[in-house]
């Protein structure tokens, strides 16, 4: 379902869409940004997993987000669709959290290669060996085309809003998505017939 097509609530009614909800949130109606949390964190949560690989940093970076919506809600304006506004925050929040992480490592580490994450089971989409040599080969790509193609494949964005998100044009943004699938790709093969591990 479009995200800012009305929804039916349990009642039958029909509900609020997402950018009605946060011009609410933004008139002073603090209290509707909890059905946004509702319809969002799950998502939310996903990308930050798919982007970290840290369960409790990305649960940490799902609550930084709705602080931040909290705290810039007056700066909303409705122009563009509340999921594209939401995915600005969520990046910024995991850049800061990056550079918080990369500040923390002693500097010899700063500039090691960054070693491959171990498989981990997690959730049904990690099922199986072909599954699992995807998710290692995601881990692999550097974290600026990890992060388009989680915002592409698993949050289903359209490329126009990831350009909105990303603030380059459409063009951009589909040669980034090729370039990075092809990355991945190559990543896949190697990690499937065994040179690396």
């Amino acid at each position: 379902m479009d995200a800012e097509e009305p929804r039916r609530g349990k009642t039958g009614h029909m509900s609020p869409t997402d950018n009605e909800l946060m011009e609410q949130v933004r008139d002073g109606r603090v209290e509707r940004l909890a059905v946004l949390f509702e319809r969002y964190q799950t998502m939310l949560y996903n990308f930050f997993l798919r982007l970290t690989g840290d369960r409790a940093a990305s649960e940490d970076l799902v609550q930084e987000v709705f602080m931040r919506v909290l705290k810039y809600r007056a700066g909303y304006m409705g122009d563009s669709r509340f999921n594209v506004w939401l995915f600005q925050i969520a990046r910024n929040a995991h850049v800061d959290h990056l550079r918080k992480r990369k500040a923390a490592l002693p500097l010899d580490e700063r500039f090691a290669e960054t070693p491959g994450r171990e498989p981990r089971p997690e959730t049904v989409y990690e099922d199986g060996r072909e599954a699992e040599l995807v998710r290692r080969a995601l881990d692999r790509l550097p974290a600026p085309k990890r992060e388009i193609l989680v915002l592409f494949r698993f949050q289903d964005l359209k490329l126009r809003e990831i350009a909105e998100i990303t603030g380059v044009q459409v063009g951009t943004v589909k040669a980034q998505v090729h370039r990075a699938l092809k990355d991945l790709g190559r990543i896949y093969l190697e990690l499937r017939q065994g040179r690396a591990s």
